[in-house]
């Protein structure tokens, strides 16, 4: 079964819905209700709400046993503001659809209004609209809340679109396809003193002057090769704004990467010892935080294979591609399923992703629909 005509009008008009209505990571409400609404007259077998937060998952079943297969989108937006006046540019201040989850959304849409009219021959088809993909918490949430207990997948799919890459293209790889990443906060903590008699006090100057290059000088590689490893500063702060004042309170912010968790864990080792050691020449006090935690995403081959199987029959071109240095918490769903993950080219004269005037390609859509649609028949019939 393939979408119509009419559908593809209406789930187009649906997906600019959506861009005009971005809410960014956990605060995804408006979004989930409207996702629910949305599919309401397909009449699922289920539909669990609340999951890590504003995650909603959608059930269609066969009644019949064998596999469940669990396709993934996002609900979550960015903290962008949008530039452009295209007629569904965003109506939230500062906050847009700069990644494209507008899209991905609309596809499960698309997969919802099928299996609303036919269910698969067997099995179960969970279409997971995945809340706060951006700050890496939300795929994590969602396989740890006791609801995704009764949903647990056999396999699980999801796509991400790519600008850069011809239209309608896929690059699909064996093995990772996401690296690791994580934002490590870093607060050195001194005494201030005034300005005038700097000696009285404990800076932390010298310890971010230390710690700056220190810390970038970790790097190795800047292509996702099996040793990349990337530091990347991202924010520093030392000090009040005053000229009166001898600082006595630092913060940097780093971005750390790695191909794998493993050399993540050898990474966050070697950050800590720099921090470590600089504040203790330094006289200082020091503490560390962690945010945006993504695990390194990889394909299972089984799933690759059916994803390469699906492209193949429904006639869309696709080469392996590379490793995204760009982190992906897809990857949560492989510890608890046989998945993978696909890129779909959204063209190559196109915004790219995060730039505050992207906008998705409605023409990806059904492309995306039908191979989607095809793991699902190929796997339940």
């Amino acid at each position: 079964m393939y979408l119509t005509n009419q559908d593809v009008i209406e789930l187009t008009a649906w997906r600019r819905k959506l861009h005009t209505m971005p809410e960014v990571s956990r605060e995804e409400v408006a979004t989930a209700a409207e996702v629910q609404a949305f599919l309401a007259d397909t009449k699922p077998d289920g539909v669990v709400s609340g999951l890590g937060g504003h995650g909603v998952a959608v059930i269609y079943d066969s009644g019949v046993s064998g596999p469940t297969i669990l396709f993934r989108a996002e609900l979550d937006a960015l903290p962008i503001a949008e530039i452009g006046d295209l007629e569904h540019r965003s109506q939230i201040s500062g906050k847009g659809h700069m990644c494209g989850h507008d899209g991905h959304m609309t596809m499960l849409a698309s997969l919802g209004r099928q299996f609303g009219r036919e269910r698969p021959k067997r099995g179960r088809v969970i279409l997971m609209f995945q809340p706060a993909e951006e700050d890496g918490f939300g795929a994590a949430a969602v396989v740890a809340d006791e609801k995704f207990g009764s949903l647990k997948p056999d396999y699980s799919f999801s796509l991400h679109n790519m600008p850069g890459l011809p239209l309608g293209h896929v690059w699909l790889k064996d093995g990772v396809v996401n690296c690791a990443s994580r934002g490590l906060k870093i607060m050195l903590t001194g005494r201030t003193a005034h300005a005038s008699m700097p000696e009285t006090g404990i800076s932390p100057v010298p310890a971010v002057a230390k710690l700056m290059p220190a810390l970038t000088a970790l790097s190795r590689g800047t292509i996702a090769t099996d040793d990349l490893v990337l530091a990347t500063l991202t924010h520093a702060s030392v000090g009040e704004p005053a000229f009166g004042i001898a600082p006595g309170y630092a913060e940097v912010w780093v971005t750390l990467r790695t191909m794998t968790d493993g050399q993540m864990d050898a990474l966050t080792g070697a950050a800590e010892t720099l921090v470590r050691e600089a504040a203790a020449e330094g006289g200082l006090e020091y503490a560390l935080e962690y945010h945006d935690i993504f695990t390194h995403s990889e394909n299972h081959p089984e799933a690759a294979a059916l994803l390469r199987a699906a492209l193949n029959a429904e006639g869309v071109r696709h080469v392996a591609g590379e490793t995204m240095r760009g982190s992906e918490d897809f990857g949560r769903f492989g510890g608890v399923s046989k998945s993978a993950m696909f890129f779909l080219g959204a063209g190559e004269n196109i915004a790219n992703l995060h730039n505050p005037n992207y906008d998705f390609p409605d023409d990806l859509i059904p492309i995306g629909s039908k191979v989607f649609m095809r793991v699902a028949r190929d796997i339940l019939g």
